[in-house]
């Protein structure tokens, strides 16, 4: 296992980490397989694996409880545990030392190593703020509950960059991958982040899986390069110095194996220039696929209605072309975008349309952008808390 210094803490943390949102389960009730589930986290953990991140929503409170579990018999002196504070349940510090407890005694601790603010966006940041968040958090780490307090992140680069400056974080959590850089932090908030000494975590480096299952001409470009897809996307985030620790949510005994082989191999700077003309191959192949040829070159941009017009149609893009939890995570992340500028904002003034160079009929598509990418359920708002 290869390991990387975890921003200003003073530790080393595995490249890869343990993401315990998408657990084995059984059947179709959603119930979680915890004897293969403890077996996974502990068989990853004797092979290197040294953070382990589960939060307050995944599983319907399961996950912390398997976790806990799973750190029995001398495992949790072996990592670094995270866990989450679930943002859009805080009303006040008493809010927080009752969930605090509870998640304590699910994951059978006195103590978690970094205390994350779930899912932070414009919303839930003033909400926090209100609370006296921050103020509580000074108090948990004094005695003794949290060692670090660290946040989660579901917004904007500009408001990323808001939230980096108020308060002297030495970690946060990002979505990121090789078809995400432009989405919400994107690379603009890895490097931002990194700069400033926050160690970085990234989530959803396969896209809620689907970068490891690509359509045919895509998984045909990196096997002929003599990569797994999963592989490639993975050594694409674990090359870059400002990445920290890579969350994997594995949910079979396979992905373990592979995951953890992978991270073995990994290392900053090391994909040849071949290597990146690859990545970029790739990258330019699952552009061709999107339905709309948007480059997001923003002459479109601003449109005199406030739509966020590149975002929303890379959103649709993606969730076209990926499917499964990859569209539910689009369908997530449109309803997280700031009121009024979702697709459902458009009035069809066909302004945009004569600055596009790639021809789109932008008023057409909003309608069914919106229709498609606008579609709360319960499994979906989990999925949007990370």
């Amino acid at each position: 296992m290869q390991y990387r210094p975890f921003g200003k803490l003073g530790f080393e943390v595995s490249a890869l980490g343990f993401g315990a949102m998408r657990l084995p389960t059984k059947g179709n009730g959603g119930e979680v397989d915890a004897p293969l589930a403890i077996e996974m986290i502990r068989h990853a953990i004797d092979h290197g694996v040294s953070y382990v991140d589960t939060a307050w929503p995944y599983h319907g409170g399961q996950s912390e409880r398997v976790v806990g579990e799973a750190l029995r018999n001398g495992y949790r002196e072996r990592v670094k545990l995270a866990t989450k504070l679930p943002s859009w349940e805080i009303k006040s510090p008493d809010d927080c030392d009752r969930i605090l407890e509870t998640q304590l005694a699910r994951l059978q601790t006195g103590r978690v190593d970094l205390y994350l603010l779930h899912c932070v966006n414009r919303a839930f940041w003033a909400n926090l703020q209100g609370a006296g968040v921050l103020d509580w958090a000074e108090r948990a780490k004094a005695d003794g509950r949290i060692g670090e307090v660290g946040f989660s992140f579901h917004d904007d680069f500009d408001f990323f960059r808001e939230v980096v400056d108020a308060y002297d974080w030495p970690m946060c959590q990002i979505q990121y991958n090789l078809v995400g850089e432009s989405v919400q932090a994107g690379t603009q908030g890895l490097k931002y982040a990194a700069e400033r000494g926050l160690a970085v975590v990234i989530m959803e480096p396969l896209f809620g899986g689907a970068l490891a299952v690509p359509p045919e001409p895509i998984r045909a470009a990196w096997e002929a390069a003599g990569r797994r897809p999963a592989d490639g996307a993975l050594q694409w985030l674990w090359d870059k110095p400002e990445v920290a620790c890579v969350l994997s949510g594995m949910s079979t005994m396979d992905q373990v194996h592979q995951n953890v082989a992978a991270a073995t191999r990994s290392g900053v700077g090391s994909l040849t220039g071949e290597d990146h003309a690859l990545v970029a191959r790739v990258q330019g192949l699952y552009r061709r696929f999107s339905p709309v040829p948007c480059t997001k070159c923003g002459y479109c941009m601003p449109c005199p209605h406030g739509v966020d017009i590149p975002r929303n149609l890379e959103l649709y893009s993606n969730g076209a072309v990926f499917g499964g939890n990859a569209l539910t995570l689009c369908r997530n992340l449109y309803r997280q975008l700031p009121a009024g500028t979702q697709a459902a904002a458009c009035q069809a003034c066909r302004a945009c349309e004569d600055k596009c160079p790639q021809s789109i009929e932008v008023s057409a598509l909003m309608p069914r952008v919106a229709a498609e990418l606008d579609h709360p359920t319960p499994q979906a708002a989990n999925r949007a808390r990370d």
